[in-house]
């Protein structure tokens, strides 16, 4: 590699080993490459499809021209892996005898727990859904995650000695007391799954539901359940409105194609972003740029700068979104930029179905950190120090539940870092190697 300094590294809070995998594969040693892919990312399979690619965002060649396909080298990398049968159960030689609870198998658990086993210890994962892999299995659509990839890594861990409890809602069908007697450490990797709402009048009206709802339905759906048709949501011959630009929001834009929707409008309240980087935006840092998703390009109107204010409709179900667009003006005492309605823009949109893509805020409270008693920082999240501890002993957390909603590169980083600690903690040293980039971000 000619590169130079390796600036993907900056990108990537795995520190996964870019430049020297990318050499290996053009010198045809796919298995050392492989090798040196999974010493950093627990599941490239998983980052290889669905990862933004922050890495690809600070590629030295990204300074004029289109980076390397760093993403896309990986998922070849790993599934070559695969279809070569270089990848197998791995279990450890050895057992400590530690026992330790993970709560939450998204990501973040799912690397903890791999990262756990390998040092010896014996991992139970505790999943309040029916399907192991958080919103890799329930939230992610089919069509950019093939669940079948999940299983295959899944029963890759319980074939290496890792327990999966699934239906397991901790902290209301489990007390975390009994986790607390019966292991030696906790982690919390439940995610942040509060999702943001709107407070309008209207809200309560029939049809308006959060994506993350509609979205794990249609995948349990896939999946084979059967869902009563009183609990059904359905985009077919409707008029879709989507609220929120971002991946999740163009993940509900492309089910709702995929569903037979009659028109489907995705609002987003900020302006629309702009087609290459600003000055101050420069390279290395990531792009705030406007992407264009295959589900976008499958069809729809994407408009921007657009404020909803109440929902109407009739016989208890929403029929009418009704907004006002805005302007921009000049950044506030906060430092925001101050949001204007503009004079005569109201609208109304029709429609049978809002899904409100607006993010998430923290991790929930009640039950399981409620019981704990653990200390939340000033956004909600539970507070952790270093190690990933957090303010009880032997408790630990990582991914979204720590530090907010994030990418997968980042509850995968976490939840090895976590290990690490809970390994440390429980043997007084480890041999664990710790993710890049993590701690100071978690710290501040």
């Amino acid at each position: 590699m000619t590169c130079g300094v390796p600036f993907c590294h900056v990108g990537c809070p795995l520190g996964n080993l870019i430049p020297e995998f990318n050499r290996l594969v053009f010198g045809g040693q796919w298995r050392k490459a492989l090798e040196t892919l999974l010493s950093t990312n627990n599941f490239p399979e998983f980052t290889g499809r669905i990862c933004p690619a922050p890495c690809e965002a600070s590629c030295t060649l990204a300074i004029n021209t289109d980076p390397v396909t760093i993403e896309s080298i990986e998922k070849a990398i790993v599934e070559r892996g695969f279809d070569d049968g270089w990848i197998v159960p791995e279990p450890p030689e050895t057992r400590t005898g530690k026992r330790v609870a993970v709560v939450g198998s998204g990501p973040a658990g799912l690397a903890a727990a791999q990262q756990l086993n390998r040092a010896g210890h014996l991992v139970t994962v505790f999943e309040r859904a029916d399907y192991i892999g958080g919103l890799l299995s329930v939230g992610i659509p089919e069509f950019k995650l093939e669940k079948n990839i999940v299983d295959r890594r899944v029963n890759l861990m319980r074939a290496e000695g890792i327990e999966f409890r699934t239906g397991i809602n901790v902290g209301h069908d489990l007390p975390v007391a009994d986790l607390q007697r019966d292991y030696d450490a906790i982690l919390l990797a439940g995610g942040s799954t509060l999702a943001r709402d709107l407070d309008l009048p209207g809200r309560d009206l029939e049809g308006i539901y959060p994506a993350v709802t509609f979205l794990s339905q249609q995948n349990r759906i896939v999946a084979g359940e059967q869902i009563q048709p009183a609990d059904l949501i359905t985009a077919r011959g409707k008029d879709v409105v989507v609220l929120g630009g971002g991946d999740t929001g163009a993940d509900c834009v492309g089910t709702s194609h995929r569903q037979g929707a009659r028109s489907v409008h995705q609002f987003e309240l900020l302006p629309e972003p702009p087609a290459e980087r600003r000055p101050d935006n420069p390279w290395p840092y990531w792009p705030a740029i406007l992407r264009t998703s295959s589900s976008h390009e499958e069809g729809g109107i994407r408009d921007y700068n657009i404020l909803t204010q109440q929902f109407s409709g009739a016989n208890g179900s929403v029929e009418k979104l009704h907004a006002v667009r805005l302007k921009w003006g000049p950044p506030d005492e906060t430092g925001r930029p101050a949001m204007i309605k503009l004079p005569g823009s109201g609208f109304e949109i029709d429609t049978h179905l809002v899904l409100l893509a607006l993010g998430f805020i923290s991790p929930e409270r009640s039950g399981m950190l409620e019981d704990l008693g653990v200390d939340l920082d000033p956004r909600g999240n539970v507070a952790v120090d270093s190690a990933m501890m957090t303010s009880i002993d032997g408790v630990f957390a990582a991914g979204d539940m720590a530090r907010g909603q994030s990418l997968i590169v980042w509850a995968i980083a976490l939840g090895r870092d976590a290990a690490r600690g809970i390994d440390t903690y429980l043997m007084g040293s480890s041999q664990l190697p710790p993710s890049a980039a993590t701690r100071s971000a978690i710290t501040g």
